[in-house]
């Protein structure tokens, strides 16, 4: 469950949510430690995001850099636009991991970065898990 999560985090193509769910039904570990790998797992994908905008935003022209420019520029008006809370779409495909990215390259602090992603993604998990056991039962 972590490494899923901590690489659909990241631009490698993973789906931790199937995962999640596949491991609910599964029922053979129980649903807070799943959720807890989950969240910390996608909160350290993301957080390698945040590392990768501080400090390697400069090697963007480069071909093997993970994000596209106008990914990057899409992102970046959206954090313009609604400034650290735009963190909250963190969760959101394809555009939640260039906004992980473009909080770093826009210096967002650390351990707001970190409060803010958690409830986004961890939130997100727990919506996700009281829907499953909703429909399982």
């Amino acid at each position: 469950m972590f490494l899923a999560a901590f690489a659909a985090a990241t631009l490698i193509p993973a789906q931790s949510e199937a995962v999640l769910v596949a491991r609910i039904l599964a029922a053979n570990q129980p649903v807070r430690d799943l959720l807890l790998e989950a969240t910390v797992g996608n909160l350290l994908g993301s957080a390698v995001n945040w590392g990768i905008g501080r400090f390697l935003i400069r090697f963007a022209d480069r071909r093997w850099f993970p994000f596209s420019k106008p990914l990057l520029n899409k992102a970046t008006a959206w954090y313009a636009r609604w400034g650290h809370w735009s963190l909250l779409a963190s969760w959101v495909p394809v555009i939640g991991d260039p906004l992980t990215l473009v909080s770093g390259v826009l210096r967002e602090p650390f351990w707001r970065f970190v409060l803010i992603v958690t409830l986004a993604k961890g939130g997100r998990y727990l919506v996700l898990a009281w829907i499953t056991q909703g429909l399982a039962s």
